[in-house]
């Protein structure tokens, strides 16, 4: 086997791992933070089987269709999640809809057209990247803001919650869509170029929909991050018992975050089995929600 040269009669010497010594051994350094990686992963999987089963056996007894069909009531055994469910699918769909195309719009205008040499546009980059880390509860804080400046005086209503939502998920959006746009080839890009085609015509019909499963994907999983989250609409004034059917954007609502957050602060056991149960049934329809954004990744992404 030939050692690799730079220049004739010039050896460069193959440069050994960073991890390991002279023999291939491995470092005190590296060994102790494998040590720590593993025993920190098995403390995080254990604290959360502990809770996942802690839970499960808690709620396992309303696993009910009153759950799902019956109002709130001051006995536990009435008792039922439906308006929960109906805001939380009133609230995620209107977030849905304000969020994916201006965050996707957004997106698309700063990766393909922006130019990245003016300040401006470096200047909102940085801030988008900044806001994916911000407290949830900051932007229920900006929401109430907004609603008080435009005159708004009922604040609990489900358009007020998807505002609040919409502003927690759309840095995330945007910085997964760009992802999304920078994964598809240069060189598709190019080709289209060449035949012919404008910029807007080779960002409509090559670059976008080859980035649609990740786009997808990143949207899916930031929904779900809407989905639990209670900070911000707790903010907004939120209802935590309420015995209607959100029937509007104007409508009042509640959803199963606060719904369970209602329950674990009552003392009787009862609403602890229901807020367990509740909580049982937000994580499945949040895995169901990843599973799906795992398909669309893996059914639909091109390996370029």
């Amino acid at each position: 086997m030939s050692t690799p040269t730079s220049a004739p009669g010039r050896v460069i010497q193959a440069t050994r791992p960073l991890n390991t010594g002279r023999n291939g051994e491995l470092r005190p350094t590296a060994l102790i933070f494998l040590v720590l990686l593993w025993l920190s992963l098995f403390v995080a999987f254990a604290v959360l089987i502990t809770l996942l089963i802690t839970i499960f056996l808690t709620g396992q007894n309303k696993l009910t269709w009153n759950l799902v069909t019956n109002f709130p009531s001051a006995d536990p055994e009435e008792a039922g999640a439906r308006p929960a469910i109906l805001g939380s699918v009133w609230a995620i769909g209107a977030t849905a809809v304000m969020t994916l195309p201006l965050g996707i719009a957004a997106a698309v205008h700063l990766e393909e057209f922006a130019d990245r040499k003016r300040w401006f546009n470096r200047f909102v980059e940085l801030n988008v990247q900044n806001l994916a880390a911000v407290p949830s509860i900051v932007y229920g804080l900006l929401a109430l803001a907004f609603l008080s400046m435009l005159g708004v005086t009922n604040k609990n209503i489900v358009i007020g919650g998807a505002l609040a939502l919409t502003l927690l998920i759309l840095p995330v959006i945007i910085i997964a869509t760009r992802e999304a746009l920078r994964a598809v080839p240069r060189e598709i890009r190019d080709g289209s170029l060449a035949l012919g085609a404008t910029q807007w015509q080779t960002t409509w019909r090559q670059v976008l929909p080859a980035s649609v499963p990740g786009i997808a994907t990143g949207s899916i999983l930031a929904l779900s991050r809407a989905l639990g989250e209670a900070a911000p609409l707790l903010v907004l004034g939120a209802l935590v018992y309420i015995t209607f059917d959100p029937n509007g954007l104007l409508s009042g609502y509640t959803t199963l975050p606060i719904q369970i957050f209602n329950w674990t602060g009552r003392p009787q056991e009862g609403f602890h089995e229901l807020a367990g149960a509740t909580s049982l049934l937000l994580l499945a329809v949040l895995i169901l929600m990843n599973a799906l954004a795992i398909f669309i990744r893996n059914k639909f992404q091109k390996r370029w």
